[in-house]
């Protein structure tokens, strides 16, 4: 598996970044746990969580995924074998939210504690927090650093501007600077990344996991008409958003890919975004080992110039 660098961090990851979000959620602890054990078997061995998954599910109030991970490494006593990424910043109840530095402080130790571990790799920001000052917040991150309990820092859900403004800050500063950007981002969604934020990563160097890979669940190729709105409690939604000329334009490319490829269109998907300049490593998840095998699948998928000139077209905005 090639490894890529989480900007200038000296943190080096696989193609692909698994999305904990299933955990505890979607996936149970038994099914969670051996999706761990083959994420490390086959060195897809970052995974990418937050403190608030997954607390839109019944029952659930945030901090399960992280406790789902906590207990496999206590178990497996593979900590030094994956890379961590977790956030801070979403609703976590009444007084816990935002970036400031007694919230970071605390929530960083309660991250800490659930996955019973004492660094995380990568520590983002979930959300901007235009109510807090930049400098306040990376002086923060910057301290958790300095005593070892963060390796690198990130940013997730920014505007353009902020995040230079981030930057500049850290510069200005000497302080730690966010070495990564979580955007929305697939074949469907360019617009959002690449009107302005590719730019700011690419002059700043930073490195870029994207969420949202595969639009929920549409780039698979699963949701083709109105009936297909069943087969998932999101299916409505995605009816609703992504079937329309456009999707349909990006569903024919990626079947005529996926043919000529003898493959699927969610590998093809997949495949775009590892060969997109300035991505570093795209967010997908699984709730089976089936599904695994197929995102592993898809870093070993190599698209030619004609397959991304189908797919670009397609999809331009």
């Amino acid at each position: 598996m090639s490894k890529r660098e989480l900007g200038r961090s000296g943190i080096q990851v696989p193609a692909l970044t698994f999305g904990g979000n299933v955990f505890g959620w979607t996936a149970d602890r038994e099914t969670s746990f051996s999706l761990l054990d083959a994420l490390v078997e086959n060195q897809l061995n970052f995974i990418d969580t937050a403190d608030v998954y997954s607390s839109w599910a019944p029952g659930n109030q945030g901090g399960e995924s992280e406790t789902t991970i906590g207990e496999w490494l206590k178990k497996s006593g593979k900590r030094d074998q994956v890379i961590i990424a977790t956030k801070v910043g979403k609703p976590m109840g009444e007084g816990k939210q935002g970036l400031s530095p007694r919230y970071i402080q605390q929530a960083v130790e309660d991250s800490l504690r659930r996955l019973q571990t004492d660094y995380i790799d990568l520590y983002q920001s979930h959300d901007d927090d235009r109510d807090t000052p930049l400098a306040e917040t990376l002086a923060a991150f910057d301290a958790l650093i300095k005593a070892g309990k963060v390796r690198a820092i990130g940013a997730s859900n920014y505007q353009a501007d902020r995040l230079e403004e981030a930057l500049k800050v850290s510069e200005r500063e000497g302080l730690a600077r966010y070495e990564t950007l979580q955007p929305e981002y697939n074949l469907y969604a360019r617009e959002g990344f690449e009107k302005e934020l590719a730019a700011v990563t690419q002059r700043h160097g930073l490195g870029v996991i994207n969420f949202f890979s595969l639009a929920s669940g549409f780039l698979t190729g699963k949701y083709r008409s109105a009936q297909d709105e069943g087969k998932s409690q999101r299916g409505d939604r995605i009816v609703a958003q992504y079937l329309n000329p456009r999707g349909f334009r990006i569903l024919a490319a990626l079947d005529r890919v996926a043919e000529k490829h003898r493959t699927s269109p969610t590998q093809v998907s997949l495949a775009w975004l590892i060969a997109r300049p300035g991505i570093t490593a795209p967010i997908v998840s699984a709730t089976s080992l089936k599904q695994l095998d197929e995102l592993i699948a898809a870093t070993r998928l190599q698209l030619d110039a004609d397959d991304i000139e189908v797919l670009n077209e397609a999809s331009a905005w």
